[in-house]
């Protein structure tokens, strides 16, 4: 098949971005795999954070072209003429916030005009984790031109088929992240990053207040001291960071807590998740969360809290162990329980067996079969 990625790449950056990489380098074994980006993905107006461009180089991929405006419905039927001369057997995109809704259904809907092309949508979410006017609308015209589905977990499959009961759909497991090189010593992983606490957990991502750290905070403030629990925050704000150094402050962790507030080049990633015991994801809300397949690379069990499709990732005292949300006093017991009773080499063993069924070779087949049955 001819097959055309439409969405986040490189050169700009993200956990989205990562996935497209990898997931046109897996397609690309089989398939004449083209990649189409952004040349403006957001205004500057509604991006929170410093930078939309990768500042390191990407581990898995050649710069795409930057084709895409997603603001000027002019630049929309711009990018479908280029897709159509093309010809693509297959267009997929990635759909993870209805502010693309507008510029994703309209492409897709001149792209299939007169033609053969069929249209693939990869969920994260269907509607995302903060709301917004037109969230419901901008998801139902994104989807309406849509000829087939792959959802990554339960909660996001519900979702999918209350705005399409019948929706040709697949549920596949989100894949490993495995972009971003082998496992580091933890010694020298914690050497080269100016760690010296010898138990750290970790908070890895872009900081929202859905994603928990907050709480997290407060789980952090009732630990017991004597276990000696550093946790490290790695990640950009997208939210008020005085308010979260305030709560550092406040509680009086300023010795527990260390604060990397940037986005990380891939090139650091393996650093961060070698140096930590086990990664932390205290989300208060959730479909799915890649910090986890990033964690499963590593081999890293996964602390996390019981929303949406978390726990059927985080599988309770095999890959990890797990909480209920916006529990502070529940989320510490299980962090002191993963060191107080020596968890970490048995869940790092049902990391290691379970991760396997997190392939990419998954995901490459439930595409090409759906595909093949909406022809």
């Amino acid at each position: 098949m001819r097959i055309l990625i439409l969405g986040t790449a490189y050169p700009l950056r993200g956990g989205i971005a990562h996935y497209n990489a990898l997931l046109a380098s897996e397609l690309g074994k089989r398939h004449a795999v083209e990649t189409i980006t952004f040349k403006r993905q957001y205004p500057s107006f509604l991006f929170p954070g410093k930078t939309q461009a990768e500042s390191g180089g990407d581990l898995h991929a050649d710069p795409a072209p930057q084709l895409i405006d997603s603001i000027n419905p002019f630049n929309w039927w711009t990018v479908a003429r280029e897709i159509r001369r093309r010809s693509p057997d297959l267009v997929i995109f990635k759909y993870w916030l209805p502010f693309f809704g507008p510029c994703f259904g309209t492409i897709a809907r001149w792209v299939k005009r007169g033609t053969s092309t069929k249209v693939l949508a990869i969920c994260d979410n269907v509607l995302p984790h903060e709301r917004r006017p037109f969230d419901i609308t901008f998801t139902r015209y994104a989807f309406a031109p849509v000829d087939a589905f792959i959802v990554q977990s339960d909660a996001v499959e519900r979702d999918l088929l209350r705005f399409r009961p019948g929706a040709h759909a697949r549920n596949v497991p989100h894949p490993i992240y495995n972009l971003f090189g082998r496992t580091v010593p933890k010694d020298r992983a914690r050497s080269d990053l100016g760690l010296t606490a010898q138990r750290i957990i970790l908070f890895f991502g872009y900081v929202r207040k859905y994603k928990g750290l907050h709480v997290l905070l407060d789980a952090m403030a009732a630990m017991d001291r004597a276990l000696g629990i550093h946790l490290v925050v790695a990640g950009e704000f997208y939210d008020d960071e005085r308010s979260y150094r305030d709560q550092i402050a406040r509680l009086g962790l300023e010795q527990s807590v260390t604060i990397r507030s940037e986005y990380l080049p891939n090139e650091s990633v393996a650093l961060y998740f070698s140096a930590a015991d086990a990664v932390i994801l205290p989300y208060i809300s959730a479909t799915q969360s890649g910090i986890a397949q990033i964690a499963f690379n590593f081999d890293r069990p996964v602390i996390a809290t019981t929303v949406g499709g978390l726990a059927e990732v985080v599988r309770e005292n095999i890959t990890g162990l797990l909480a209920p949300p916006e529990d502070p006093l529940a989320l510490r017991d299980r962090i002191e329980t993963f060191y107080r009773d020596g968890r970490e080499p048995s869940l790092v063993e049902g990391v290691r067996a379970e991760k396997g069924k997190y392939s990419w070779d998954n995901l490459v087949r439930a595409i090409e079969e759906l595909t093949h049955a909406t022809a």
